[in-house]
């Protein structure tokens, strides 16, 4: 098979690559590398099966290219982190959107001329913005915040590539799988963007405090990416799935608190905690969500999905990472 990659260079994308190559199938990845790192390529450079077309989806005629011959696109292009988002939420909203806007037309004009292309969308936990419920399944309310606040404007970009998806389903029975991912964890995930567990890891290392954001009883899940990319090829090998959206990630919550405290007794047992405001971090408008869990039972009846790694498995494998890559 040919597999197009879309943000293949970046974290996730990059662990997908590997796992399509090992399984002998041929690879296009599209990354202008705005957030990805060739590094996380560089182990794949001599692989014959790997193609890398360096440039943004926007660009005229890099969708058609790059879509020529394949034969199921994993979209993981998007703006990331947190950080970046509150800062650039207009260059969030342009990159979420208008490529995915044409990555489907041009799909749409394969599945028309007979030829179905499979899709899997890379959707994120954002989209459920801040509905109350304590665990969320994927018929929940999406609650975002006012406009007035940019971060909402990742989860809301997020939605509308979403709804563009499914438009495609309902008018045109398209073959397209959503996934959403909650906090989702490992190798080459870099902390440059706000991802909280390889910032306390490269604090750590580096002996210096661990920045905790508000009181630090902000629960998350955090998934491995291997489980990930295990249940992102399951749902796309299962037709069944087409056409649905599922959640992606860990259903075992653990405080942000709790996670410094065990990536210190982990890694540097002499680092310390600091605790700051999300107006220092962030502005002065930003919002966290206190809780973001999962309700993993549709991707556990779908492809019997269960995550296998635990919380200190995934700090260990981030420093062993880390380790190699800062030393």
């Amino acid at each position: 098979m040919r597999i197009l990659v879309t943000g293949g260079g970046g974290f996730i994308g990059s662990h997908l690559t590997d796992f399509f190559l090992s399984r002998g199938d041929e690879v296009v990845i599209v990354d202008d590398f705005s957030t990805g790192n060739r590094k996380n390529l560089l182990h794949l450079e001599s692989n014959p099966k790997l193609r890398v077309i360096c440039s943004d989806l926007g660009k005229s005629g890099t969708v058609q290219e790059a879509c020529h011959g394949v034969d199921a696109v994993y979209h993981l292009a998007a703006a990331v982190g947190v950080a970046l988002i509150a800062k650039q939420p207009t260059q969030t909203i342009h990159r979420n959107i208008y490529p995915t806007q044409l990555l489907l037309d041009e799909l749409r004009r394969h599945h028309l001329a007979g030829k179905p292309i499979p899709l899997f969308l890379a959707s994120t936990s954002e989209v459920y913005g801040k509905n109350p419920k304590p665990i969320w399944n994927e018929t929940d309310d999406l609650v975002f915040g006012p406009t007035t606040k940019p971060r909402w404007s990742y989860g809301a970009s997020k939605a509308i590539d979403e709804f563009l998806c499914m438009a495609c389903v309902r008018e045109h029975n398209m073959q397209i799988v959503i996934g959403r991912f909650f906090n989702v964890v490992g190798p080459r995930q870099t902390g440059a963007y706000g991802m909280v567990l390889p910032r306390f890891v490269e604090a750590a290392m580096q002996g210096k405090p661990l920045m905790v954001h508000d009181d630090g009883h902000q629960t998350r899940c955090f998934a491995h990416v291997s489980d990930v990319i295990y249940a992102i090829t399951q749902l796309m090998q299962t037709p069944s799935c087409y056409g649905h959206i599922y959640n992606i990630g860990s259903d075992s919550p653990v405080s942000i608190l709790q996670v410094a405290q065990q990536v210190i007794s982990i890694v540097n047992p002499q680092a310390t905690i600091q605790f700051q405001s999300y107006a220092e971090a962030y502005d002065d408008d930003f919002e966290d969500i206190r809780r973001r869990v999962p309700d993993l039972s549709r991707i556990k009846k779908a492809i019997e999905y269960s995550p296998r790694h635990h919380l200190t498995d995934i700090i260990r494998d981030v420093w062993k990472d880390k380790q190699r890559s800062m030393g």
